[in-house]
C-alpha cells in the first residue's frame, strides 16, 4: 500500500495557493487527514471544510478540542494531535520546514519520515526543504509554485505613518500590548492576534481587522503560519526573539515567512520595519523579495521506538541519537523533562513497575505546559494527575471541578484572563484524553463553556483597551466617503453614528476631552463633516429667536441660553458696539454672518430701549449753541457727568438752554450732572460694558448690586469708574448718585462754617452708622471732629420740655428743643422742604432700587453701669452720694474743609475746579452753596463737648456793603426764593 502511494512536496513561498491547492485534493478523496502547525490555522480551515461538506463528516482533532461526528470522513488536526494507522485515502503536512524548529522540529520530521495517505501524500513548505526531503523520502516528487503577487521592501516607517491594513509584528506581549495601544490613541486601534489565544478570541479579534472596524493588526509571529488575512503591509517592530532559551535574531527565511502574509491573491504587498527595529540590510531584504534562502541541512528528529518497559528505558529511547546525516538530535522537550523530574520521585517509580504505568506516566508527561509558571510547579501538577489515574483509573470529579472552579471567573485585567484561559487549557487538555474521566463529554463542555466565557471576556477587554470605535467608525466612513449622521440632543452633546464624539456649545463644536493626539483630530474632522446641517438650522432658529433668550454678560460676552456664540468689541462710538461672533470655520460664512446679523439686532435694540432718554437727547435737533454741545458731552458720557469737569460749561448755560435739556430729563446736581431714569440697574449694567469696551480694558469692572445707597469703594477701580456705576467714592465707601444730591440738599439747611452734627435723616438716606458718616463727610470736602458728652435721659428730656433744665445739662439741639431753639436755615438762606426733592429718587426706587433700612444716629454703645444694690454704701463714698455715673455719647462736628479729601478713583483729585459764582461747591475750593457764615470759619465756641454756638456776634464793616447775590437757576425753588426777596 505504501508503495502505491503518491508522495509529492509542493514547495514555494508564501502566497502561493499551496494549502488551498492540499485542500482541493483532499476533498477529491472519500477520506483524508491535514496536519497543521497552530490550533488556529487547523481551526480556520475545519470551517472552511465544514461549510463545503457540512459538520457531520469532519473531524477537528487538536490538544484542547475534539470535534468527531460518528461518519467523520475528513480529519483536520494538529500535527501533535495527528491520529496514526487511520488508513485514509489522503494525507497532508503543512509548513513542513518547521523540522527545523527547535522545540516542535522533531514532531513533523517524525511525520515526514512515517505518515503516509493511502493514495496520495502532500508535504506543503518552503523551497529551503527541498534537500532534506529528497534524501529523507523516497520517490517524492517536487511541485513548484510562484508567489501570485509582488512583495516589496519599504524600508523603515513610524508607527503613526503606517498604511492601512498594516500588520505590526512584535516577538513578546509586552511588546504587543504596547504596539497596540500606540495604534489605538494615533489610528483608532487595533485588533491583536497571539498563538496563546483561544480560537475564539482569536476569531473575534481578527473578525474587527477583516470587518474593517480597524484598519491595523497588532501580532506575534504567530501570524505567518498560514493565517489567510487582507493585509497590505508588513512592519516588524523588532527583528530578533526569545526561543525559550536566549534571544537570537530571526534568519531570513524566518523574516520571510512572517513578511509573506502581506499581499493576498493578485494584491502585491510590502514589508518593513518600525519603531526600534534597524532597517534591513540590502542583502536580507533581497533575499526575502526573491525568495533566495540558504537551504536547510539538518533535521530535528526524536526516535519514535519508545521503550516502556521503565522509566529508565523510556528516557534511554527518547535520548536515542539519529543515524542519518540529515537528522540531529532534538534538544529536551517540555514532555521529556517532566518525565525526568517525575523519576525522581520514589513514588511515582514505586508505581511505574509495568508498560501500561509508564506508557500511562508518558502520556501525563505529554500535557503541555500552558501555565508556563515553572518546571517544578508543572512537574507538581502532572504528578496529582497521575496519582489520580493511576490509584483509581480516573481523575476524581470533586477534585477536577474545584480546579475549574478556581478558574471560572471573567473579572480582571487582560493579563488576569490570559492567565485563566492558559490555566482552562490544561483542564480542556486532560478533558480531551480518552478514558481519563468519568464523564468525558461533561467535562468536554464544561471546559469548553468556561475556555468561551474567558475568551469573550478576554476579546471584551482587549477591545477596550485597544480599540477605539467611536474613532475607528468615523475613520472607516471617512475614508469611504459616505454622510455621517450626527445628532445633537437638548443638552448639546453630539452623537455621530450613534458615538459619543463632544458637545455643540453655541455655533462651536467642543470634542470630547477624552481624546487626544491624531484621536482627537480624526474626531473632530468627521464630527464638523457631519455637523454641517445642524449648523444652518441652528443658525436660522437663533435668527428667529426672540431678544428674551440672549443676553450680554457684564464681560462683555453674547450669550444664546448657556452658549456663548459671540462678544462685544469697541465701535466708531460708546453707543454703538460691534460683534464678534464664535462661529467654527466648518459652519460657513453664511451662518457666521447670519449670526452676526441677529447680535447687532440684538445689541442695537439693547441700547435703544435702555439709553432712550440719553438717544432722544443724541437727536433733537431743537437743541442749538451751548445746549447742543453739551448735550453732546452727556452722550459722550453715557449720561452721567462730574460737575466739576463741566463747571465752565455749565456756568455758560443760559435759562432756556437749561431748560430745554431738564426737558430730556437731565439734572443739575451739584456733585453730577446726571439723567436719574440712566440709574437704574439694566442701564447702569450696559453702561459699563460700553465704558469698558470704548476704554479698551481687559477686565470689565461689574455694577454694585441693585437696591443699595452705599457700596464699598473698590480697590484699583479705573479712573470713572465710581460714576459710570451711578455712584461717587466719598471714603471708604460710594454714595449713589441721587442719593448723594439729597443729601446735598440737607446740607445746604446747615451752618457749616460754624459746624453742625449729623441729622437722623442723613444717617436714614445714606443707611450708615455714624462712624461710616463721618469718613462719607470727609470724603466729601468736610472736617469731622470727634467728640464726647453727657448722654441726655428721657426723664432729663421731660425736664427741658418743661424749661428747668438741670444743672450741668448740655443745652439740646433744634431738633429736640425745637420751640426755645431758632430754625437752622430760613427759607431765604436756601432751605427747601423735603418733599421738593425726593421725586427722582423715587422715581429709582419704584424700579425696585429700595433705600438702606434706616440706622440711628447714635453710634457709640452705652457703657454699662454697676448695680448697686438698695440701702448699700460704695466704699469711699458718703451714705447719701448718688451711686449712678453719667453716661457719654460720641457725637461729630462737621465744618466745611474746604476741598475733598484726595482718593476718587484712585489719583483724581476732587475738588480742582473753583467755586461757580453761584456758590455751588462741585467739589472745588469754598463752602457749599447756601451754607451760612460762621465766626470766622473757625470751631464752634462753647463749652467742650456741649452743642456749637447757633448765633454769633454782630460784626461791622468800613466797606460798603457786597453786591446782592443772584439767585442760581440750578435750584429747583428759584421760584420760591425770589418770591420770599420780593416780599422782604
Amino acid at each position: 500500500m505504501a508503495n502505491a502511494s503518491r508522495v509529492t512536496a509542493v514547495l514555494g513561498p508564501t502566497n502561493t495557493g499551496k494549502t488551498h491547492y492540499a485542500i482541493d485534493r483532499m476533498l477529491g478523496y472519500r477520506t483524508g487527514i491535514m496536519g497543521f502547525p497552530l490550533r488556529l490555522l487547523a481551526r480556520e480551515v475545519y470551517d472552511k471544510i465544514v461549510a463545503a461538506r457540512g459538520p457531520s463528516v469532519v473531524a477537528l482533532l487538536t490538544g484542547e478540542e475534539r470535534i468527531v461526528p460518528p461518519r467523520a470522513q475528513y480529519w483536520i488536526c494538529t500535527v501533535e494531535a495527528m491520529p496514526e494507522g487511520m488508513g485514509c485515502d489522503f494525507l497532508a503536512i503543512d509548513e513542513i520546514q518547521l523540522c527545523a524548529d527547535p522545540e516542535r522540529g522533531h514532531v513533523f520530521t517524525d511525520r515526514l519520515l512515517r505518515a503516509r495517505g493511502t493514495h496520495e501524500t502532500l508535504f506543503l513548505g518552503a523551497d529551503t526543504m527541498r534537500g532534506p526531503i529528497q534524501a529523507l523520502v523516497p520517490g517524492v516528487e517536487f511541485v513548484r509554485r510562484e508567489r501570485m503577487s509582488d512583495l516589496v521592501y519599504a524600508g523603515s516607517k513610524k508607527i503613526s505613518r503606517m498604511p492601512p491594513r498594516t500588520a505590526i509584528v512584535g516577538f513578546s506581549v509586552d511588546n504587543v500590548y504596547a504596539i497596540a495601544e500606540l495604534i489605538r490613541r494615533q489610528k483608532g486601534g487595533a485588533a491583536v492576534v497571539m498563538g496563546a489565544l483561544s480560537p475564539r478570541t482569536r476569531n473575534a479579534q481578527v473578525a474587527l481587522y477583516q470587518n474593517g472596524e480597524v484598519d491595523y493588526l497588532v501580532a506575534t509571529d504567530a501570524i505567518g503560519m498560514g493565517l489567510n488575512l487582507d493585509i497590505d503591509h508588513v512592519a516588524f517592530a523588532s527583528t530578533s526573539k526569545f526561543d525559550g532559551r536566549r534571544m537570537r535574531p530571526l534568519a531570513a527565511n524566518e523574516l520571510a515567512q512572517i513578511a509573506g502574509r502581506a499581499g493576498r491573491g493578485m494584491s502585491h504587498g510590502s514589508f518593513g520595519v518600525t519603531g526600534d527595529a534597524r532597517p534591513l540590510d540590502e542583502g536580507t531584504a533581497q533575499a526575502i523579495m526573491e525568495h533566495r534562502f540558504t537551504p536547510l541541512k539538518k533535521l530535528n528528529w526524536r526516535s519514535s521506538a519508545l521503550q516502556f518497559g521503565t522509566v529508565e528505558a523510556l528516557i534511554r529511547s527518547l535520548e536515542a541519537a539519529p543515524q542519518d546525516e540529515f537528522l540531529m538530535k532534538a534538544r529536551e522537550a517540555d514532555d521529556l523533562g517532566a518525565l525526568k523530574a517525575l523519576s525522581q520521585d520514589p513514588d511515582i517509580l514505586a508505581r511505574t513497575t509495568n508498560a501500561p504505568s509508564v506508557r500511562l506516566l508518558w502520556d501525563v508527561c505529554r500535557i503541555p505546559d500552558f501555565r508556563g509558571i515553572s518546571h517544578a510547579e508543572h512537574a507538581s501538577l502532572l504528578r496529582g494527575i497521575f496519582n489520580h489515574l493511576h490509584g483509581g483509573g480516573v481523575v476524581p470529579d470533586d477534585w477536577l471541578a474545584r480546579q475549574i472552579k478556581r478558574i471560572d471567573r471573567t473579572d480582571g485585567n487582560i493579563d488576569a484572563l490570559s492567565k485563566r484561559l492558559a490555566f482552562i487549557r490544561t483542564w480542556t487538555y486532560v478533558a480531551q484524553r480518552k478514558g481519563w474521566l468519568r464523564d468525558e463529554i461533561h467535562w468536554r463542555n464544561e471546559t469548553r463553556a468556561v475556555e468561551d466565557r474567558l475568551s469573550d471576556a478576554l476579546h471584551e477587554r482587549l477591545t477596550e483597551k485597544f480599540v477605539d470605535r467611536r474613532t475607528s467608525v468615523l475613520l472607516r466612513r471617512l475614508k469611504q466617503k459616505e454622510a455621517l449622521l450626527a445628532e445633537v440632543n437638548d443638552k448639546g452633546e453630539v452623537t455621530v453614528e450613534g458615538e459619543f464624539v463632544g458637545r455643540l456649545e453655541g455655533f462651536r463644536f467642543s470634542p470630547d476631552k477624552g481624546a487626544e493626539g491624531a484621536e482627537a483630530k480624526a474626531l473632530k474632522s468627521a464630527s464638523l463633516q457631519a455637523l454641517a446641517p445642524h449648523f444652518h438650522l441652528r443658525a436660522d432658529r437663533f435668527y428667529n429667536a426672540p431678544d428674551t433668550e440672549i443676553d450680554f454678560t457684564e464681560q462683555g460676552g453674547l450669550m444664546w441660553g448657556d452658549s456663548a456664540i459671540g462678544k462685544l468689541v469697541a465701535g466708531a462710538d460708546p453707543l454703538t458696539p460691534g460683534v464678534q461672533v464664535f462661529v467654527d470655520d466648518a459652519a460657513g460664512t453664511e451662518v457666521a454672518q447670519k449670526v452676526e446679523r441677529r447680535l447687532q439686532h440684538f445689541i442695537s435694540r439693547k441700547v435703544q430701549s435702555l439709553f432712550e432718554p440719553l438717544l432722544n437727547l443724541q437727536k433733537d435737533e431743537e437743541l442749538n449753541g451751548l445746549a447742543r454741545g453739551f448735550a453732546f458731552r452727556m452722550v459722550e458720557a453715557l449720561g452721567l457727568l462730574p460737575r466739576h469737569t463741566v463747571a465752565q460749561e455749565v456756568k455758560d448755560l443760559d435759562q432756556d438752554a437749561r431748560g430745554a435739556l431738564r426737558k430730556h430729563g437731565v439734572r443739575f446736581g451739584q456733585f453730577t450732572i446726571f439723567m436719574p431714569l440712566l440709574l437704574k440697574p439694566a442701564p447702569t449694567r450696559l453702561r459699563l460694558v460700553l465704558w469698558s469696551l470704548a476704554n479698551g480694558l481687559q477686565d470689565f469692572p461689574e455694577a454694585p448690586p441693585p437696591g443699595l445707597v452705599t457700596v464699598p469703594a473698590l480697590k484699583d477701580a479705573p479712573q470713572g469708574y465710581d460714576t459710570m456705576s451711578g455712584y461717587r467714592e466719598a471714603g471708604e465707601r460710594m454714595i449713589r448718585i441721587d442719593m448723594l444730591e439729597r443729601l446735598a440738599d440737607m446740607l445746604r439747611a446747615e451752618d457749616s462754617r460754624g459746624g453742625f452734627e449729623a441729622k437722623p435723616d442723613m444717617l436714614s438716606i445714606t443707611g450708615m452708622t455714624l462712624e461710616q458718616f463721618a469718613d462719607l463727610m470727609q470724603g466729601l470736602g468736610y472736617r469731622a471732629e470727634k467728640g464726647e458728652r453727657e448722654k441726655v435721659k428721657p426723664a432729663d428730656a421731660v425736664v427741658a420740655e418743661t424749661g428747668t433744665p438741670a444743672a450741668g445739662q448740655p443745652v439740646m439741639d433744634a431738633a429736640a428743643d425745637a420751640e426755645n431753639t431758632p430754625a437752622a436755615a430760613p427759607a431765604g438762606e436756601g432751605a427747601a422742604p423735603a418733599a421738593d426733592v425726593v421725586p427722582e429718587a423715587a422715581a429709582i426706587a419704584d424700579e425696585g432700587v429700595a433705600p438702606i433700612a434706616e440706622t440711628g444716629s447714635d453710634a457709640a454703645a452705652e457703657e454699662p453701669v454697676p448695680e448697686v444694690a438698695e440701702n448699700e454704701t460704695p466704699v469711699g463714698e458718703a451714705a447719701d452720694t448718688s451711686v449712678e455715673a453719667p453716661e457719654v455719647e460720641v457725637f461729630y462736628t462737621f465744618t466745611w474743609g474746604g476741598r475733598a479729601r484726595q482718593g476718587g478713583n484712585r489719583g483724581q483729585r476732587r475738588g480742582q475746579q473753583g467755586q461757580d459764582t453761584r456758590g455751588n461747591a462741585g467739589g472745588g475750593k469754598g463752602k457749599p452753596r447756601g451754607a451760612k457764615g460762621g465766626a470766622g470759619g473757625g470751631k464752634p465756641g462753647g463749652k467742650k463737648g456741649g452743642r456749637p454756638q447757633q448765633q454769633g456776634g454782630k460784626t461791622y464793616s468800613a466797606r460798603p456793603p457786597k453786591k446782592e447775590k443772584k439767585i442760581d437757576p440750578d435750584n429747583p425753588f428759584a421760584a420760591a426764593l425770589m418770591g420770599l426777596k420780593q416780599g422782604d
